[in-house]
């Protein structure tokens, strides 16, 4: 039977920071999925909806946050709480275990042998698990630890939700894992994550070949590009230390087969990212998070169903409890969006109350949203922060330099997105895009910041370029949005794409080059096309046929030029090399 949201309210207490009490009624939890849902309730309870009513300005997620790729964050919110944890689907096994905590033991274990709760072992082991929590623990709290738990079982899962305070005011993780009985329980605290992260990250390089053995400028080239790619896929930004080796644990235990459920809650991103084994013949840990995210007042449909339902938060400022699950991808250097190492599977939203889900309200995919938010950056309206090259923060709009900062940032964190979504969301984004950036009205404005006007043109133009390749994908596969093509149509559609493209390489990108001529050799190379269409006599082919044959060569025609081109660039390069060099 699955541990419901209803049975939570029922045990688990309404402890407050200052007075916490442990449960009064059994609690039995034996599997990791029940586990979650438990850890669910607990930490949403105080972790998230705690902090959101007591704080006068809680720092809600906003949507976007949560769509990949992750930013590292602006701020620490130090008043927030933080931690993070590992359950087993099993005994702790303590000297086995590949890493570092302070043991706490199981009662029950310990006098299994004797005539139960009558053992005199019992207060020893309670006062033993109760000092190794007081060595841990920061002075100021041990008094009120102290008073709390008395004779108490801290290990008990009834006694979880009660020791949480006193757990989040220590630096390093926590352990559940399974007594004797196959029940969880608090087996650990201050466990140190191992993080081996030189090892994995060269291992990773070297596995999707985007580094050499003893090439280092190759390393030092592409090494930003796989440490961000690794970490995304279990779900962070390169970040901090707790972040970072709970990322490399959870790679860890998945590949030696361990049943295992990671959870971290950072005090920058407010969010609570659970990776766990939860999901059955997968390459990666199952990855998702929870946060309180803000609903924007503009989302007038989206406001009217949340609040009708009982989903709304409206403390101060409105907001829901959003859980994110994501989708992890293989490597693929023959896709334009290579550097995709998640998307978004599914979003729901969770009630406070019940604990019920709905999956029925779109808030953090929401198109409309981010052209409203796009609108509000060129026109200098949007408030907020970003963070523009790593190493410089942003606060609002209000000059041509900031919106131009905030569009870089916006075009990079949104560039897979506007390379995917429909037509109609692409379509939008280019005629803000265009009214600000061509406006002659700001040329003199945009002469003085050339160099920021660039980039964005920049990080522009490869949009524009890079969701022609992803056409040219599709058109690959033989569908092209939403419709199926015969030869004819996949050769005419290719031809018109690529000589579209031809004119864009005014703003020269070599992946798109490489990316171009890829595609466009493997229409080339279709077996079934060359041996019907292109092997047999002229004589012998139908009007059908002789039409594939002349689109076929100008699709050859293309590719000629597009090495061409590519010739053109590398030659370029090479005499550019010694100037550079002196």
């Amino acid at each position: 039977m699955n541990y419901s949201w209803k049975e939570a309210f029922t045990r688990v207490p309404d402890i407050t920071w200052q007075d916490s009490s442990t449960l009064r009624h059994p609690l039995s939890i034996s599997t990791l999925e029940n586990l979650r849902r438990f850890l669910d309730y607990v930490h949403i309870k105080f972790c998230l909806l705690r902090p959101y009513c007591e704080l006068e300005d809680y720092p809600l997620v906003s949507p976007q946050e949560l769509l990949p790729s992750f930013e590292s964050n602006l701020y620490e919110y130090q008043d927030l709480p933080g931690f993070s944890l590992v359950a087993f689907d099993r005994p702790v096994d303590y000297f086995q275990e590949i890493f570092q905590f302070d043991i706490l033991h199981c009662v029950e274990d310990a006098f299994s042998s004797s005539s139960g709760p009558a053992s005199p072992f019992e207060p020893a082991i309670i006062q033993q698990n109760h000092d190794v929590f007081l060595s841990r623990l920061p002075k100021v709290h041990q008094d009120r630890f102290k008073s709390t738990f008395n004779q108490d079982r801290v290990t008990d899962i009834r006694s979880y939700p009660s020791i949480l305070p006193y757990v989040l005011n220590m630096d390093r993780g926590h352990v559940l894992a399974k007594n004797s009985a196959g029940d969880f329980y608090t087996a650990g605290i201050y466990a140190s994550f191992p993080s081996d992260l030189d090892s994995e990250l060269k291992r990773f390089g070297l596995r999707i070949g985007r580094f050499k053995p003893g090439d280092n400028r190759i390393y030092e080239l592409n090494r930003p590009f796989v440490y961000q790619y690794l970490m995304e896929l279990y779900g962070f930004p390169i970040t901090s230390e707790r972040r970072t080796s709970a990322a490399l644990f959870s790679r860890r235990l998945f590949k030696m087969g361990e049943d295992f459920l990671i959870r971290v809650l950072g005090q920058s991103d407010r969010t609570l990212t659970t990776l766990s084994s939860l999901t059955p013949n997968s390459l990666y840990p199952q990855l998702d998070k929870i946060a309180l995210v803000s609903v924007a007042k503009s989302q007038k449909d989206q406001f009217r169903e949340l609040k009708k339902g009982g989903f709304l938060l409206e403390h101060d400022e409105p907001a829901v409890i959003l859980r994110v699950h994501y989708r992890q991808h293989k490597y693929d250097p023959q896709n334009v969006r290579k550097d995709r190492a998640l998307s978004v599977a599914r979003q729901e939203i969770i009630h406070p109350l019940t604990g019920e889900v709905t999956s029925a309200v779109n808030l953090i995919k929401d198109t409309t949203l981010m052209t409203l938010i796009l609108n509000d950056i060129v026109k200098g309206e949007y408030s907020g922060r970003v963070k523009y090259k790593r190493n410089e923060i942003v606060e609002n709009t209000e000059t041509h330099s900031k919106r131009l900062k905030f569009l870089y940032a916006w075009l990079r964190k949104h560039q897979r997105r506007i390379i995917s979504y429909s037509d109609e969301f692409y379509t939008n984004v280019t005629k803000v895009l265009g009214n600000y950036l061509l406006d002659p009205t700001l040329n003199a404005e945009f002469q003085h910041l050339h160099q920021l006007y660039h980039e964005v043109w920049e990080q522009y133009s490869y949009i524009q370029q890079a969701r022609k390749i992803k056409f040219l994908e599709d058109i690959k596969g033989k569908h092209y949005k939403g419709q199926k093509l015969n030869n004819l149509d996949m050769l005419k559609q290719a031809v018109r794409i690529l000589t579209e493209l031809k004119f864009d390489l005014v703003q020269y990108f070599d992946s798109i080059t490489e990316h171009a001529i890829l595609l466009g050799e493997g229409i080339l190379n279709d077996s079934y096309l060359c041996r019907t269409y292109i092997s047999p006599p002229q004589d012998q082919l139908t009007d059908y046929g002789q039409r594939i044959r002349t689109y076929y060569g100008r699709l050859v025609k293309l590719i000629d030029d597009f090495k061409a081109i590519r010739r053109s660039r590398s030659k370029t390069a090479r005499s550019r090399t010694p100037a550079q060099s002196t």
